[in-house]
């Protein structure tokens, strides 16, 4: 092997290992903010925080909600059961 193929093999070399270990400090860096972002919770009008459930079903009792519901619906939403009918 020439002096020449040896160098350009080294080189080569090297740029693959810095290459790997900029590319790794890149993407774990990457991800690693992904996970650790900032969550925001908006409140309703009724005043609980969307984020955080209550506990209690609160029913949508809007006039444009209440057009389209079926009796079955309302039937649940007025025993205080989260409807599971359409």
């Amino acid at each position: 092997m020439t002096i020449g193929k040896k160098s350009l093999l080294t080189v080569v070399a090297a740029g693959s290992i810095f290459g790997g270990a900029l590319g790794g400090t890149v993407l774990s860096s990457a991800t690693g903010n992904a996970a650790t972002g900032t969550t925001t919770t908006s409140t309703n009008s009724s005043g609980s925080s969307s984020g955080t459930p209550s506990g209690t079903f609160v029913p949508n009792e809007t006039a444009s909600h209440e057009a389209g519901e079926s009796a079955a619906r309302e039937a649940q939403e007025d025993a205080g059961q989260v409807p599971t009918v359409p």
